[in-house]
């Protein structure tokens, strides 16, 4: 598939900085929340952004080689935390109505059939993956599929009028996909990707470095191997169409809301495959998983906010919501030095 992507456009940002700079406070005073003004401005092409119908969606797939000891949870809390959300117990669920965002769980590929559910969209392109330590986690069938729905999915979104999608994910032993997946296309050390996940102790995470050496030896990818080889290599189904999900949004002009490791490992694959599309995302959180740094130096990212988080599933997304909300807000409510009747400096 090829995606059209265009660099934000340029016209208008002198409008916007004059704008900003000309808000009753001193130049730069709301240091990030100016930044965000800008790009949010840029994005929409307006002086007067809106934040319309905000979705945050939740994708889930099963890794097969979760069943082999590179998390510390069995396969089977995927599905659970799943039936969790749609309950709306789990932490996404807490942040997303405090901030306001409609949650949606995709089914990319769990193991575990849910039926017809409130909140669940069913894309499942099939029961999990297979085991990477052994063979490709997926066919390239399967992958143009995945990331095909993705697509599918933004895109209807768009047609509702949300402009504006936040990424999540669920599925036990993404943590490893994400580190195999970011050493592929960063060319980071492999050591430096893997962290403890779901929370290994020091001998799981031994066995999850020897089980990560084992898939990369077996694959044996070239250093310009391909991201849709890389990700049907390792990639989970909820990966992929995170990636299609993301292409599909930035093509419609919508803003990209970016959670931590996981999310940002299917972002690393969107931008081979469209290398403008990080002009439309907002970096929400900087993970405490190790391969975050990594794919944001490869990125040039600079996060939101850093509070530790390494749950995934959408919540540092959801938690900078707030703060991205307050840069529109100030860029189209606080008066400027003209309109208050207030004196700029000398």
């Amino acid at each position: 598939m090829n995606f059209l992507i265009p660099p934000l456009g340029t016209a208008l940002d002198s409008a916007l900085q004059h704008k900003i700079d000309n808000k009753t406070k001193p130049q730069g005073s709301l240091g990030q929340l100016e930044t965000l003004a800008r790009q949010i401005g840029r994005i929409q092409q307006s002086l007067t952004p809106q934040l319309s119908h905000p979705h945050l969606l939740v994708f889930a797939g099963d890794h097969g080689a979760a069943k082999v000891g590179v998390s510390a949870f069995p396969q089977e809390v995927t599905w659970q935390m799943v039936e969790n959300f749609l309950s709306g117990g789990a932490a996404i669920n807490v942040f997303a109505r405090q901030s306001g965002m409609a949650l949606k769980v995709i089914d990319a590929g769990v193991a575990h059939e849910f039926g017809l559910r409130d909140g669940l969209i069913n894309a499942k392109t099939g029961p999990g993956t297979r085991n990477y330590i052994d063979e490709p986690a997926m066919s390239q069938a399967e992958c143009a599929a995945a990331l095909a729905k993705g697509v599918e999915i933004a895109r209807a979104l768009a047609d509702e009028g949300c402009n504006v999608l936040g990424f999540g994910e669920m599925g036990i032993g993404n943590t490893a996909s994400a580190a195999l997946i970011t050493h592929a296309l960063t060319g980071a050390p492999l050591v430096d990707c893997i962290g403890r996940g779901t929370g290994l102790d020091d001998a799981g995470l031994a066995r999850k470095r020897d089980l990560l050496t084992q898939a990369t030896q077996r694959a044996a990818l070239p250093t310009n191997a391909k991201p849709l080889e890389v990700l049907a290599e390792f990639g989970g189904f909820e990966t992929v169409m995170m990636t299609g999900a993301m292409l599909g949004a930035a093509e419609r002009g919508m803003i990209l809301l970016i959670d931590g490791f996981i999310v940002t490992s299917a972002l690393l694959a969107a931008s081979r495959l469209a290398s403008t599309i990080s002009e439309y995302c907002i970096f929400c959180h900087r993970s405490a998983e190790p391969g975050h740094l990594a794919q944001l130096h490869d990125l040039n990212a600079d996060p939101l906010i850093d509070l530790g988080l390494r749950l995934g599933e959408g919540t540092g997304a959801a938690l900078a919501w707030p703060l991205i909300r307050a840069s529109a807000a100030f860029l189209n409510e606080m008066a400027s030095f003209e309109s208050a009747g207030v004196s700029e400096k000398g």
